[in-house]
C-alpha cells in the first residue's frame, strides 16, 4: 500500500498547498471568503474549516492528537475568526510534518478502530488505508477551495505534485 515515505511527501505536499490556498484566500477579504458558493460546506472558509477539523479529527486517532470541540456538521464553523485560523492551520501541517518525519514502514502496519461519528459505527480498517484516506480528503477540499478561489478572481498556483518544490 503505502509507505512512510509517501506520508513525508504528501505531508509537504500538504503544507506547501496550504500555504498557497490561505495566501490567495487571504488577499480577496473576508467577505469574499465567507461568501457562500454552493460547495458542500458552503464557503471557501468553512470548507477550509472543515479540512482542519478533518485534519485534526484523524491526527488525533494517528498521533493523539486533541479532537476537534464540535462535530463534522459544524466543522465548517470550526474557528470563527480569520487569523486565529492561519495560525492553528499553521501549526497544524508543522505537527502533520512532523508525525510523518517519526514514520517507519512498520508504524504503517496493522488496524486503526475507532467510532464514527459519520457513519454512527464503530469501524477497523488497515491503518496505511486511513493515511491514504488522510492524505486523499485534505485533495479533495483543496481543490474545492482552488475551483471557488479561481471563481472569486483569485490566482491559487499549480496543484500538480510533481512540480512541487524540492522534489528530487
Amino acid at each position: 500500500m503505502i509507505g512512510a515515505e509517501f506520508c513525508r511527501v504528501m505531508a509537504r505536499y500538504n503544507q506547501w498547498q496550504n500555504d498557497g490556498l490561505l495566501a490567495e484566500a487571504e488577499a480577496i477579504g473576508d467577505a469574499a471568503r465567507r461568501a457562500e458558493r454552493g460547495a458542500f460546506f458552503g464557503s471557501i472558509f468553512g470548507t477550509l474549516n472543515h479540512l482542519l477539523w478533518g485534519d485534526r479529527m484523524w491526527m488525533s486517532r494517528f498521533d493523539g492528537w486533541d479532537k476537534p470541540a464540535v462535530g463534522i456538521a459544524d466543522s465548517p464553523r470550526l474557528m470563527a475568526e480569520w487569523p486565529a485560523y492561519r495560525t492553528v492551520r499553521a501549526e497544524a501541517d508543522a505537527r502533520i510534518l512532523d508525525w510523518a518525519g517519526r514514520l517507519d514502514d512498520a508504524a504503517l502496519q496493522g488496524d486503526l478502530a475507532w467510532y464514527s461519528g459519520a457513519i454512527g459505527a464503530d469501524v477497523r480498517r488497515p491503518l496505511a488505508l486511513c493515511v491514504q484516506h488522510f492524505f486523499n480528503h485534505q485533495t479533495h477540499h483543496r481543490g474545492q477551495v482552488h475551483a471557488m478561489l479561481t471563481a472569486a478572481g483569485a490566482r491559487p498556483g499549480d496543484t500538480d505534485l510533481f512540480v512541487m518544490p524540492g522534489l528530487a
